[in-house]
């Protein structure tokens, strides 16, 4: 297995709160450990426009199970956040870091 850190953009269509904020982050904290800290990057950036990028960590065997499986758990804490589907849109995620013992 390889660690990846992916990059997952979206947009909002919906305002967001700093408490709706907050609780993305806190379901999305698992995700976003040593690597992507190390490397200075921040787990959730909100734009002024609604655009927002997601960085997290997934141990995937490939580039493309990590990119899937990093949308589900995006669009999964959006959903347990109180966002519908219409709320964010989610764009092509992109692999930022890889940590692999190869």
């Amino acid at each position: 297995m390889t660690t990846f850190v992916i990059t997952v953009p979206g947009t909002f269509v919906v305002d967001v709160a700093e408490t709706s904020q907050a609780a993305l982050e806190r379901k999305l904290a698992t995700q976003h450990t040593a690597l992507s800290e190390n490397e200075g990057l921040d787990l959730l950036t909100l734009n002024d426009e609604g655009t927002f990028s997601v960085r997290l960590e997934v141990d995937a065997p490939d580039r493309y199970e990590a990119e899937l499986h990093a949308v589900e758990l995006v669009a999964r804490a959006l959903r347990e956040t109180g966002f519908a589907e219409q709320d964010a849109f989610l764009g092509t995620p992109v692999v930022t870091g890889i940590d692999s013992d190869l």
